[in-house]
């Protein structure tokens, strides 16, 4: 993925992760469209970095999908780089009576149903352009799971799994697929407390280092991976994982 003069679309641009890819890429000479469900963000964010583009989506809404997708085949028919970032986190505690699927549903629904609707909205779009990249926001926790947000972990390691499928599927056309697994990083996807929380990376150092990764072409097989967190993605295969669960998840 070249670092400037891409046209990108962001879904899940209004917040976190998002917001702050939105902004780094704008900076760098890219022209930028995001898109989230809360309107007054969409119009906060674009009139603060000019020349952004903003669209409201709920990517449970297929009807919604489809008029997003329309528009930006009309208004920006240079579009060469997707970036798939909408997700939520929820913590579950499935011993619980009373339990019920309502929080892993709304996971799935947008984790893992709302990445196959983007894909197939917009991938379209993008197939056959000049340095065309799709790029999924995963996470390190696809590879040693919180027990305490299992559907959500879950969610990313399905990701994970999908995405290598989709690689393969268009190894033959020149379409870079990437996938951005951050560490426990300081935005409100948990709650406003993980945005303070002094274990979790600050998000600007988050994103300077995943925009070095970018511009370095420094992914191997496609996955955008700090090297704190190469640990967790090779511990089935060093042996380490029961290790490394059990210093995530003790007893």
């Amino acid at each position: 993925m070249k670092i400037s003069g891409n046209t990108i679309l962001i879904t899940g641009g209004t917040s976190g992760i998002g917001r702050a890819l939105a902004e780094a890429f704008h900076a760098r000479g890219n022209h930028i469209i995001i898109t989230g469900r809360r309107q007054a963000l969409l119009d906060d964010i674009t009139g603060d970095n000019p020349g952004m583009a903003g669209f409201r989506l709920d990517l449970r809404d297929d009807a919604m999908l489809a008029d997003v997708a329309a528009e930006v085949r009309s208004r920006f028919p240079a579009l060469n780089v997707l970036i798939a970032n909408a997700g939520v986190s929820r913590s579950e505690k499935l011993i619980e009576d009373g339990w019920n699927a309502d929080v892993a549903e709304e996971i799935v629904n947008t984790n893992v149903l709302g990445i196959i609707r983007t894909t197939a909205a917009f991938l379209p779009l993008i197939k056959g352009r000049s340095d065309a990249t799709f790029m999924a926001t995963g996470s390190a926790l696809a590879f040693v799971p919180r027990a305490d947000f299992p559907t959500y972990c879950a969610s990313k390691a399905f990701l994970h799994s999908w995405l290598i499928s989709l690689r393969h599927q268009l190894r033959h056309i020149p379409l870079e697929v990437l996938e951005l697994s951050p560490p426990y990083v300081q935005t409100e996807l948990t709650g406003i407390a993980q945005a303070a929380d002094p274990r979790a990376m600050p998000l600007p150092e988050y994103i300077a280092r995943v925009m070095a990764l970018i511009e370095g072409h420094q992914h191997l097989n496609g996955e955008i991976l700090l090297d704190g967190d190469k640990a967790r993605r090779w511990a089935e295969k060093e042996g380490t994982f029961s290790a490394l669960f059990h210093a995530m998840n003790p007893d």
